[in-house]
C-alpha cells in the first residue's frame, strides 16, 4: 500500500487544503478536503491522517510526502515530545498535539515507511496530490 499526500494554504494561517492519493496495486483512491483557517503544517498532517484512517484492515504501508515536518516528527520528534509531556527542545507546547496524537492513533495499527519525497519536482504522485488540495482550496472557495 502506498500513500501520497501533500497540504496547501492560501496564507500561513489561511485557508487550506489537503490531497491524498491512496494506491494499492492497480487500485486508487483520491480523497481531499478543507479548511477556512488553517496552517499548512496541519493540511500536511490532515492529509496523511485522513488517508490512515481510510484504511479498513493493517497494512505494511509507504508515506510519501513533501512535508520534512511530518517525516521528522514521525520517525525523530515523535517519541521524544511524548516522553516530555508534549513539549519540543525549546520546553514549549508542541504545536498541532491534537492532530499529531490523531495520526500516532492513525498509525497504530500499521506497519510505516516515512519517506520524504522533493515537492514541486515533477514527482507525478506528489503533484497529483498537490492539485488535489489546491482543487481543494477552490472548492471551499478560498482558493487561488
Amino acid at each position: 500500500m502506498d500513500i501520497y499526500a501533500d497540504g496547501a494554504c492560501s496564507g500561513n494561517p489561511g485557508p487550506g487544503g489537503w490531497g491524498a492519493l491512496l494506491r494499492f496495486g492497480q487500485t486508487e483512491k483520491e480523497l481531499s478536503g478543507c479548511e477556512a483557517s488553517t496552517t499548512n503544517n496541519r493540511m500536511e498532517l490532515l492529509a496523511v491522517i485522513t488517508a490512515l484512517e481510510s484504511l479498513k484492515k493493517p497494512c505494511k504501508v509507504t508515506v510519501a510526502t513533501d512535508s520534512s515536518y511530518v517525516v521528522k516528527g514521525m520517525r525523530e520528534w515523535i517519541r521524544t515530545w511524548q516522553k516530555n509531556g508534549w513539549k519540543n527542545s525549546s520546553k514549549k507546547d508542541v504545536m498541532n498535539r491534537d492532530l499529531w496524537e490523531r495520526l500516532l492513533k492513525a498509525a497504530d495499527h500499521h506497519q510505516i515507511d516515512w519517506r520524504w519525497i522533493r515537492g514541486h519536482a515533477g514527482h507525478p504522485e506528489n503533484e497529483r496530490c498537490d492539485s488535489l488540495a489546491r482543487a481543494a482550496l477552490k472548492e471551499c472557495g478560498t482558493g487561488p
